[in-house]
């Protein structure tokens, strides 16, 4: 997955937010058609609350898209180390970036859509949008981690999308791999969110699956955003 996400406040995005219990205020969604790695980005997780009846309750968190951070004499900064995202195959490897997270600390993502891009020789050989279809949105299984400065006291949240094999009906578009994109049916987003969850019961969701249709628009370049040819739809499995 290429380092670029498209979140913004629509109908779809409002949708997902709501059925993840989570109302816009306090924490403002974090907008914009292009996020890049490093860059802050919502997250929703769990945490523990001692006023709520469940003990529990459900966050809308601004948090840097790079799960490693460096700590530096006044802060932090993304590690050296690419971590905005993390590998399916690297979950359940002890001492790997994603292991204590994917026990501990997940989160979902919420957007509009993802860019990608395929690279030859290590330059890029085209660009594509991928978008969720009108009144709908995306929610990425994610990680996330939390940052303590022991001088400053500094706190903030990082956070990386998980990533799984290839999917054949999207590999003419980015041949590597694909974000996790959770179902938003069968209980599969509660189960993600709730630290309580075996983290095993959640390996089913580590193969290459779309759960919704996906349109695909090729554009010229990011920063630019001009579409070259019609879009078409990537149908759900």
């Amino acid at each position: 997955m290429c380092g670029r996400l498209n979140v913004i406040d629509d109908a779809g995005v409002q949708a997902l937010l709501k059925q993840l219990q989570i109302d816009l205020w306090p924490e403002p969604l974090q907008e914009s058609r292009f996020i890049r790695a490093t860059q802050p980005v919502s997250i929703v997780r769990t945490v523990y609350s001692e006023t709520s009846p469940t003990g529990t309750q459900r966050e809308l968190n601004k948090a840097n898209w790079w799960l490693l951070q460096e700590r530096t004499d006044t802060g932090f900064k993304p590690s050296k180390y690419t971590s905005f995202n993390t590998r399916y195959d690297k979950l359940n490897i002890p001492r790997s970036a994603g292991y204590k997270p994917f026990r501990e600390t997940r989160c979902i993502i919420p957007a509009k859509g993802f860019g990608e891009t395929e690279f030859v020789n290590k330059k890029p050989l085209h660009y594509y949008d991928m978008t969720a279809e009108s009144n709908e949105a995306i929610a990425f299984g994610g990680l996330y981690k939390e940052w303590r400065h022991p001088e400053t006291g500094e706190w903030k949240l990082s956070c990386s999308v998980i990533t799984l094999p290839p999917h054949s009906k999207i590999k003419a578009i980015h041949s590597k791999a694909m974000p996790l994109m959770l179902p938003q049916q069968g209980g599969w987003l509660d189960a993600w969110l709730d630290p309580n969850t075996d983290p095993q019961t959640l390996m089913p969701l580590m193969q290459a699956y779309l759960p919704q249709n996906l349109i695909a628009q090729k554009i010229d370049k990011p920063s630019s955003y001009q579409a070259v040819g019609e879009p078409f739809v990537v149908h759900r499995d």
